[in-house]
C-alpha cells in the first residue's frame, strides 16, 4: 500500500488524508474486501509519520464500516462496500456544493453550469 502520500500542503489533517485515500482505493478496488491494511508501525514507518496518527485513522475507518479488525491480526477491508459508497456520495456531493458556490460567485447561473457537468460527463465517459 505504499501508494499512499501525505500532501503537507494540504489543510486537512494527516489522519483525513489517509481516510480519505484507502477510501477510494477501496471504491477503485485497488484494495479488496477482506484484503489487510498495513500495520499501524510500517505505516507509520514508511510516511515518516506519528503512529497515532495512523490509529487515529484505522478507528475512523472501521467506526464508519470501511474496515474492521481482529484483535492480534491487524485491520481488514470490510465486505460493507455499501458504507464506502454512501460515504464517497457525500463527499462528491459536498464537492459539488463547493463547486458551485464557486461557479455562482462568478456569476454563473444553473443553466450555464448543468450543461458543463453534462458536457464533463460524456468526455469522461469516453476515455
Amino acid at each position: 500500500m505504499s501508494s499512499l502520500m501525505i500532501d503537507l500542503k494540504d489543510r486537512r489533517p494527516i489522519y483525513e488524508q489517509l481516510i480519505d485515500q484507502i477510501m477510494d482505493m477501496v471504491l477503485h478496488g485497488v484494495m479488496q474486501p477482506g484484503e489487510q491494511l498495513p500495520s499501524v508501525r510500517a505505516l507509520a514507518g514508511e510516511l515518516a509519520i506519528n503512529p497515532n496518527t495512523i490509529q487515529k485513522a484505522y478507528a475512523e475507518l472501521e467506526r464508519r464500516g470501511i474496515t474492521y479488525s481482529v484483535p492480534g491480526r491487524g485491520s481488514f477491508v470490510s465486505a460493507e462496500l455499501q458504507v464506502v459508497t454512501e460515504e464517497h456520495r457525500r463527499r462528491i456531493l459536498s464537492d459539488t456544493r463547493a463547486l458551485l458556490e464557486e461557479a455562482r460567485a462568478t456569476g454563473m447561473t444553473a443553466q450555464d453550469f448543468l450543461p458543463l457537468i453534462g458536457q464533463v460527463w460524456k468526455e469522461d465517459a469516453n476515455l
